[in-house]
């Protein structure tokens, strides 16, 4: 068999494809060679079956058979977890050998990526596993009973006791609990020189990031790609009965948020906004919530920002001051979807050191450029926003204490900051906040702010178009977003998402329950609304925009869409009444 007649490497450029052939290695085998051991170490390499076949064992059964033109070892590659199955030459075999640094070029290639991911669902369904959908519970994941190690415990012993059990994690019984990973045993203990004796206490991660049982499948993938993490401990209660892998999510989504996420450290820039606008689109087919997709697309792009990030650095050497790149506007409220434009800005412990960060905020903005998102058309990037700690509160206080409107208009955006990359904490500037939100003058100049947009209604309350049209951003998203920001702030509340904004509104008795669970339901159809039409603008090679033509709407959606526009119009009367606002 021709390797270069094999998907997914016949859809490589030539040249590409030939290098990494050149890295391959061809062997021979003969029959009863094992290569992988279920439970065992992670592989090493991508194998493809050119002569022969291998079986794959689930224990000592036999569950599937591979041969001429497909591939093994990628499962373990993908998730650097033990094999869930032994690979046994059943015939003599001829197979192709690629390192693992070529299979991570190879993923580089959207092509090459989805066959892999699609071959990895593939895989799996040989282990009978549920079919679970994106709204199951976590929770069903679960195979066996937690394992615990005493923190006193050596890290040469932690490591046979993940051998032993075929696992790649251990819980540590500390107060609080912990977590021991094999990444922890590799990047704390082996790349750093400590002994086989380092106590495992010294090298763990605590305390432990946990969910609920219960919770959504959808919601725990989207919290591992938030936090980038590969294992999930799972609770009923004040007690952990389980840990999920990022491999045991995987497994049940072939086109997988945390597949792309592992990726992202080497993907090509420019195949970026490609790769995340056909995540969007499945997870959309898939049912999954347009907020919900918001979230996850965030957190990729966060995890973009700390690669570009981590690349700046390498180039320009270590950090002579503290920083934070920080991100607001639809990032930092993490309401994302189609890739929107850029809203980043530098924070700086103190003044000076203009070259290097000047320098690192080029390096980031143009990478996230060439990535697909574009600039933001008010110039809110960090080649232009950075300063010092002290001049950012100063800016915060001027904003809040003597507003201009239309000023405070443009810059409400960054009452939504969050903090993505460097040590810098941002903490005195969510305080700043929280002092401002104290005085009446900001908030009556914050809700003036919350009203400039209004909902496109006419007279007897009918819908107002613009050559058919109606901008869903403008009429119905920005402004719940500013009447949510808003009351969340006259409560005290930091929360950055609008549904969280509404419902500490609601607990704190800004706005009423009813009325915050309305605006809710009117930001989630508004939101999903907007997706659904952009995906559909992208299908057909139209360009990607906020308006819908309001005729094309189904009846449903227009009668749910004129409802919305309703209940917001109403609280923004209620706003300026409250407010004395004409």
């Amino acid at each position: 068999m021709d390797p270069k007649e094999v998907p997914p490497l016949n859809t490589l450029p030539e040249a590409e494809r030939e290098a990494l052939l050149g890295e391959a290695k061809e062997e021979r085998h003969p029959p009863g060679t094992r290569f992988l051991e279920q439970g065992g170490e992670p592989a090493r390499a991508l194998h493809l079956v050119l002569e022969g076949e291998v079986a794959l064992l689930d224990g000592e059964q036999e569950v599937g058979v591979l041969g001429p033109g497909e591939f093994f070892g990628y499962p373990s590659l993908l998730s650097g977890e033990p094999p869930a199955f032994s690979v046994v030459a059943k015939t003599p075999v001829r197979i192709l050998r690629f390192p693992e640094e070529a299979f991570r070029k190879l993923l580089a290639y959207p092509e090459a990526a989805r066959f892999f991911g699609q071959g990895l669902a593939e895989r799996v369904r040989l282990r009978a596993l549920p079919d679970l959908s994106l709204f199951a519970p976590v929770g069903r994941l679960i195979r066996r009973e937690p394992l615990f190690i005493p923190p006193s415990a050596s890290a040469a012993e932690a490591a046979r006791r993940m051998r032993e059990a075929g696992v790649s994690s251990l819980l540590v019984a500390s107060e609080p609990p912990g977590i021991l990973t094999d990444r922890d045993l590799r990047n704390r203990v082996l790349a750093e020189n400590r002994p086989p004796s380092t106590p495992v206490a010294e090298v763990m991660t605590a305390p432990l990031f946990t969910l609920p049982a219960s919770t959504p499948l959808y919601e725990a993938v989207a919290a591992m790609v938030e936090r980038g993490i590969h294992h999930l401990p799972l609770t009923e209660g004040e007690r952990i009965v389980g840990v999920v892998t990022h491999t045991d999510l995987l497994l049940h989504q072939a086109q997988s948020p945390l597949l792309l996420l592992r990726r992202i450290e080497r993907l090509e820039l420019s195949r970026y906004s490609l790769e995340v606008a056909r995540l969007v689109e499945g997870l959309f087919q898939r049912g999954l919530g347009g907020l919900e997709i918001g979230r996850v697309v965030a957190s990729l792009n966060d995890a973009l920002i700390r690669r570009l990030v981590k690349e700046a650095e390498a180039a320009l050497g270590k950090p002579p001051a503290p920083y934070a790149f920080m991100v607001f506007g639809s990032e930092g409220r993490k309401e994302q979807a189609l890739l929107t434009d850029q809203d980043n800005a530098l924070v700086l412990e103190k003044e000076g050191e203009e070259g290097y960060f000047q320098a690192l905020a080029e390096r980031v903005v143009g990478g996230l450029l060439e990535a697909g998102i574009p600039a933001c058309k008010g110039g809110y990037m960090a080649t232009r926003w950075r300063k010092s700690l002290p001049e950012w509160v100063a800016t915060f206080r001027r904003w809040m204490e003597a507003p201009e409107p239309k000023a405070l208009l443009e810059t409400q955006i960054f009452f939504d900051l969050r903090g993505v990359a460097g040590a810098l904490s941002l903490r005195p500037l969510e305080e700043t906040f929280l002092e401002g939100s104290r005085k009446g003058v900001f908030l009556y100049h914050l809700a003036q702010a919350a009203l400039a947009f209004r909902p496109p209604l006419g007279l007897f309350g009918r819908v107002r178009t613009e050559e058919g049209f109606v901008d869903l951003k403008r009429s119905a998203l920005a402004p719940i977003v500013a009447l949510a920001r808003l009351y969340a702030l006259q409560v005290g509340s930091l929360a950055k998402g609008t549904v969280e904004r509404l419902r500490a509104a609601a607990e704190g008795g800004a706005l009423s329950r009813e009325g915050a669970e309305g605006l809710e339901a009117a930001f989630r159809f508004f939101f999903a609304l907007r997706l659904r039409h952009q995906l559909q603008a992208l299908e057909e090679g139209r360009p990607v925009e906020n308006r819908v033509l309001w005729a094309a709407l189904s009846p449903r959606e227009r009668k749910e869409a004129l409802e919305g526009f309703r209940l917001l119009q109403e609280i923004q009367e209620s706003t300026a009444v409250r407010f004395s606002l004409r």
